[in-house]
């Protein structure tokens, strides 16, 4: 595969992916109409603390008194989620890489801001095998490298590499899922794996295995929660109240890891242990979003320019921000 994305062929992909998840959720919306609101929203396996409150029906039982009624939809990745809010086939996104965003404002995107995670370097890594001769970034120069496309392990991955001296195109870059990552990591396909927890954990708790760098000093690694900019400016009652129940659930796995990794085990298919060494590097700080907090989401969008890799430059602070302390 090429080592540079085009950046047409990205939003092609992302127009199909979200078209699709359109045309599958927006006809129960419409059916649902006539009895409330249909609020649809979107995650991944790594959405963490929407996952507890999808297990847990807090949603469905804190709106139900409203008539609304929620229907929950699994994405691979972040892109084709903030996609499917774009073309009005989800209304709210869980958690996505702090890259993603960037590529969905491109992409022309309305998008709202609904939250932030405070910064997790460490849940994301550069690896090797625990036998690998390579022992520095420097030395990844010629090698072929594992990285999720326009992931925050993407962006890792080409800052990582500056500050080593190295220019992106001095590595061979593999796009693949994290699964297909993983694989071609453990079959010597390729010499290193740019990943996120919990597939790190995952990796890190099976496989003997190295870590080459992180994000510390790197990559912050804030994730962000967004609405459809359309629903977020007529449902502010139903952002607050998915706000501040992030805020809690957050809370509250910081507080219990042991008993928030038991319960999120049968969820993901993962054993209690790799998933308490998961959150133990992610903050599940949830909080507002500020315009001036933004800078490094100017650094990913002006790097991925840079790269050949967004199709404009871009404003990263150009974009509608839900703020809590407006509301009500």
């Amino acid at each position: 595969m090429s080592k540079h994305t085009q950046p047409s062929s990205i939003r092609r992909r992302l127009l199909q992916a979200g078209a699709a998840i359109a045309a599958a959720t927006l006809a129960p919306a419409v059916q649902a109409q006539g009895n409330g609101r249909a609020i649809r929203i979107g995650y991944q396996k790594s959405s963490t603390l929407l996952t507890i409150l999808k297990a847990n029906g807090t949603l469905e039982k804190l709106l139900a008194p409203s008539g609304a009624r929620i229907s929950w939809h699994e994405f691979a990745n972040g892109l084709p989620l903030l996609e499917a809010l774009n073309v009005g086939g989800l209304d709210l996104s869980a958690d996505v890489a702090d890259t993603v965003p960037v590529f969905a404002q491109a992409a022309g995107a309305r998008l709202t801001y609904l939250a932030q995670e405070a910064p997790s370097p460490a849940a994301q890594a550069i690896i090797v095998r625990a036998d690998s001769p390579i022992r520095s970034v420097a030395e990844l120069k010629r090698k072929k490298i594992a990285v999720t496309k326009a992931a925050g392990v993407h962006y890792l991955l080409i800052a990582t590499l500056e500050k080593a001296g190295l220019k992106f195109s001095d590595i061979e870059a593999a796009y693949l899922s994290p699964a297909d990552g993983r694989a071609a990591f453990e079959r010597n396909n390729v010499d290193a794996w740019v990943t996120w927890d919990p597939f790190l954990a995952g990796v890190q708790r099976q496989t003997q295995v190295r870590v080459l760098a992180d994000g510390r000093g790197v990559a912050d690694y804030q994730r962000y929660y967004l609405a459809a900019t359309q629903f977020a400016e007529t449902n502010p009652d139903v952002l607050r109240v998915v706000f501040d129940e992030l805020q809690k659930t957050g809370q509250w796995v910081k507080r219990n890891p042991k008993e928030a990794a038991s319960f999120l085990a049968p969820l993901w298919g993962l054993d209690a242990a790799t998933i308490e060494l998961a959150n133990s590097r992610r903050s599940y700080d949830v909080r507002a979003v500020k315009p001036e907090a933004l800078g490094e989401q100017q650094r990913i969008a002006d790097t991925f320019f840079s790269a050949g890799l967004l199709p404009k430059k871009i404003d990263a602070a150009s974009v509608a921000i839900w703020q809590p302390a407006r509301q009500g």
